[in-house]
């Protein structure tokens, strides 16, 4: 699954941010916030955590109906963050920041994919290596917009191949990269994460 956006609907979030600290009151406090930066980038143990609880929220913002979480959607939602280890503080200062943030939100989907399986494409490729397939798609893409949907003549087949080997790739593993991202959460997100990176 391909976590796209940390922002619930904006009335249910805003309902969720608003009820949340009340909520929170009642509740146990939350575990010791050691590994939590007070402020600023989130780390990738608090977007791992921030991730953990989105799922919760966005499955109960998902059955709110009318616009206006039930008390007991609110607790939920509450519930699903403090048991994220997350003060509702924080995850809000979070959730408002990868709204507003395409790299952070791409930081967000990867802490939030399982990671590829040990010995699987995904798991051998590297950082570097995700970096010259986003950049090697971005200018595939431009060739293949411009197809139409037809079959790419002997020249764009090898503006193509010339878009891989450019961007630092054999052909061969370029196209293990492609085929492991059709069953590969993880590396989906992490390939968004290197797009995202280069569109800054």
């Amino acid at each position: 699954m391909r976590f796209a956006t940390a922002a619930a609907p904006t009335a249910i979030l805003a309902l969720f941010l608003t009820a949340a600290p009340a909520l929170a009151q009642d509740a146990a406090p939350p575990p010791p916030a050691a590994a939590q930066a007070p402020a600023g980038e989130p780390t990738d143990a608090e977007l791992a955590q921030f991730a953990a609880a989105m799922k919760t929220v966005q499955s109960v913002a998902a059955t709110v109906q009318n616009g206006t979480p039930t008390e007991d959607q609110q607790a939920q939602m509450a519930a699903a963050v403090q048991n994220s280890g997350l003060a509702v503080e924080r995850f809000n200062a979070i959730s408002a920041a990868v709204s507003g943030d395409p790299v952070l939100q791409a930081r967000a989907a990867v802490a939030g994919t399982t990671p590829s399986a040990p010995g699987s494409v995904g798991a051998s490729v590297t950082d570097a290596e995700a970096g010259q397939f986003a950049a090697a798609m971005g200018e595939i893409s431009g060739i293949a917009r411009a197809l139409n949907g037809a079959q790419p003549n002997a020249e764009q087949q090898a503006q193509m191949a010339s878009a891989i080997t450019d961007a630092g790739l054999e052909i061969e593993r370029f196209n293990a990269i492609s085929a492991a991202t059709g069953q590969d959460a993880h590396l989906q997100a992490r390939i968004a994460l290197a797009q995202a990176r280069v569109a800054e």
